[in-house]
């Protein structure tokens, strides 16, 4: 699991292969990451957008960016947490991902930028 605190908020990613939904012979490798945001401040936040930075093995750089995720755009309150699931495809068996979720902190209605780890893509034949 890769770890990163900004602000208070702490992010938490993992990530895993999915075999089953991946065809390496038509360059498809799907990947799935688990996220769990932990608001560590002692005010509540909102998470309004986020940036996505998508690396692959080919050094293809693809930008994602849009409001909230999964459709969500949540409020998180002190000592509090907001999980989710998500997935991305790459055309390679190896990648990274990283970026930032844009916030609000609901009090002071102060935006600010959270960083997400960098974290790894990597197909579980890769490395056997």
């Amino acid at each position: 699991m890769d770890s990163l605190t900004t602000k208070g908020i702490q992010i938490d990613v993992k990530a895993l292969y999915e075999p089953e939904t991946s065809n390496p012979s038509s360059n498809k490798y799907v990947f799935s990451y688990h996220i769990e945001i932990f608001n560590r401040t002692k005010s509540s936040v909102q998470l309004i957008d986020r940036h996505w930075v998508i690396i692959d093995a080919d050094n293809v750089r693809r930008e994602v960016r849009g409001p909230g995720v999964i459709g969500l755009q949540p409020i998180i309150q002190p000592g509090a947490s907001h999980s989710y699931n998500s997935w991305s495809v790459l055309r390679t068996p190896l990648g990274k991902m990283e970026g930032t979720y844009g916030m609000i902190d609901i009090l002071s209605q102060a935006p600010f930028k959270v960083e997400i780890p960098a974290f790894k893509l990597v197909a579980d034949f890769v490395f056997n």
